[in-house]
């Protein structure tokens, strides 16, 4: 369709909008020179009062699309996984959603004929074609391009505050300054965008530096000058209102960020401050509220663990047990499997520290130690409130223990957390908070081990056979050898050069069976149990990293640094 047709189609729409007068749009008419691209824009923004929207509107509607306003999408790291970000600029084209087998795309020029071809062969995706400005295109690259701009905050800061040395040893940044707001801000922000799970403010004698932990790897990013530590500390303590005259004492809050935001970004961080021997550190997980909880199948289970856990949370009564580090993924998995089995049938109760995401039919509760709200009174309140499955973030006492344990043997199925290295280590660690062996084997149903290990990037991974070593890895461990994948050690554009792109979990699942239980109340020992479970079909942590190494998802290499290698 010619250009100066769709422009007259444009002004034609308008006036079926109402927009614009049938004399306005005969007078345009009579100067075809202006009814072509930015000219008419301007004109009609200009003289008529049209909105950059309603143009967009407008023009869609002329060739047929429907109207995209990029400026309502966010660009996150997830935003160029399926289409590379270099091709996207190239061609001025934006992924903003899916839906089913469909791919919504944003497209500045609509006259292009190829592009649509080729982004269905790279995604395997049916492609639905949007309109979107340009310029609202553009910046979004920019933006998703953009580190924060903290070497202007850095500089605003030392012209504020200028001096350096030992004349300004003794001065502190205020932490209602401008650039200490700005920086305060963009690190929150560039972290978002990046990716990043956990951001570590950490003192240094003679610096502050700033890490981000980007797919479980931590990655600094800043360093700052010592004095401007104290203040960044305080703002973000000032932002999860905790007591900033207080740096003796370790402090845990929470700031809701889009208070303090206009780039619409609806995350919450969970806040923790620490005295450290240059000064107080803080480390923030960031929970981002747009991104819903993944299916079981997304979650990095292998088909038959599936299987197995999806009978063990549809049991009526029984305890389910999750254990491994911080950040090993426990929450989006017990968040997916109440997901799963949440229906009007069921009352579910959880008891969690803190609330990290809200889901729609759930009853939850946020503890509050300060007041006596713990998880052992938050236990005893859920057994008068008729639940069917209760939920607790953590069993961390011999009280939280002893409760659980008498509401899984009262006809309830309780679902909780505790930190242990395997799943066999998990009756041990009970048995120690003092928990009888035999109220062990009788409430538990099934303990699940598990980490998050790095996922090879797919577009530059290469396929090479395994030397000697890893050849006989994968031989004990699987009883199979053959041809893996390994991480470019240059990477890409698409994996921030690191080989790696996102992660995937890993699991050990103990489920009991007549030989375990006997085992438990013998009071046996975690190696002997683990010997008994592999027996029973499980699959240790290691074998199950293995499998990710055969099936192309990660590298022998990230296997092995995750978990040990079985004896």
């Amino acid at each position: 369709m010619p250009l100066g047709k769709v422009q007259t189609q444009v002004v034609a729409k308008l006036e079926e909008f109402g927009r614009i007068t049938s004399e306005q749009r005969q007078a345009l008419a009579a100067h075809p020179d202006e009814l072509s691209g930015e000219a008419l824009d301007k004109l009609l923004q200009e003289n008529h009062g049209i909105t950059p929207f309603q143009l967009l509107v407008a023009r869609a509607q002329a060739l047929g699309l429907a109207p995209c306003n990029v400026t309502r999408h966010r660009v996150s790291a997830t935003t160029f996984e399926r289409i590379p970000q270099e091709y996207c600029q190239e061609h001025v084209v934006l992924p903003v959603g899916q839906v089913g087998d469909f791919l919504l795309v944003a497209f500045a020029n609509p006259f292009e004929v190829t592009v649509p071809a080729r982004l269905q062969e790279m995604t395997g995706k049916r492609i639905i074609r949007l309109l979107g400005r340009e310029k609202d295109i553009r910046e979004k690259f920019s933006k998703s391009n953009e580190r924060a701009g903290f070497d202007e905050v850095v500089q605003q800061i030392g012209a504020e505050f200028g001096k350096t040395g030992e004349e300004s040893a003794s001065e502190e940044v205020n932490e209602e300054s401008g650039p200490i707001i700005q920086l305060s801000n963009r690190v929150i922000e560039d972290a978002y965008y990046l990716g990043a799970s956990d951001i570590h403010v950490e003192p240094q004698e003679k610096e502050m530096v700033v890490r981000y932990r980007i797919d479980g790897v931590c990655q600094e990013k800043l360093r700052l000058p010592a004095r401007v530590g104290p203040a960044l500390v305080a703002r973000l303590k000032i932002m999860c209102n905790l007591d900033i005259a207080e740096r003796r004492l370790p402090q845990d809050g929470r700031i809701v960020f889009k208070q303090y935001t206009k780039k619409g970004m609806d995350i919450d961080l969970r806040v923790s401050t620490a005295p450290l021997n240059h000064g107080e550190g803080v480390v923030m997980r960031i929970l981002d509220k747009q991104k819903s909880t993944l299916p079981m199948t997304a979650l990095g289970f292998s088909e038959e663990n599936l299987v197995r856990y999806r009978e063990v949370i549809r049991q009526p009564y029984g305890m389910i047990l999750h254990c491994g580090p911080t950040g090993s993924g426990k929450s989006m998995t017990l968040y997916s499997a109440l997901n799963e089995i949440n229906s009007p049938e069921l009352v579910i109760r959880t008891a969690e520290d803190p609330i990290e995401y809200t889901l729609n039919g759930i009853n939850q509760m946020q503890m509050h130690r300060q007041i006596g709200l713990t998880f052992a009174a938050a236990l005893r309140s859920f057994l008068r409130q008729d639940p069917d499955i209760i939920l607790v973030g953590e069993i961390r006492d011999k009280e939280t223990a002893n409760i659980a344990v008498e509401a899984a043997l009262t006809g309830h199925l309780l679902i909780s957390t505790l930190h242990t290295n395997d799943a066999p280590s998990t009756v041990a660690r009970l048995t120690d908070m003092g928990v009888e062996p035999f109220m062990i084997s009788s409430s538990l149903l099934c303990v699940c081990a598990q980490r998050l290990m790095r996922r090879v990037c797919k577009s530059c991974r290469y396929q090479a056979e395994p030397h000697a070593r890893e050849k006989e890895i994968l031989e004990k461990g699987l009883g199979w050898s053959g041809p893996i994948y390994k991480a470019n050690p240059r990477g890409c554009p698409k994996c921030g050069n690191s080989g790696y792109k996102g992660r995937v979990g890993i699991h050990e699942l103990m489920i009991t069976n007549d030989e375990l239980v006997d085992a438990i109340n013998k009071g046996m020992e975690a190696a002997e149990l683990k010997r008994i479970a592999m027996r029973g079909g499980m699959k240790t942590l290691h074998q199950d990293s293995l499998l990710k190494v055969r099936e192309g998802i990660t590298t022998l290499e990230e296997a092995v640094a995750t978990v040990p290698i079985d004896l």
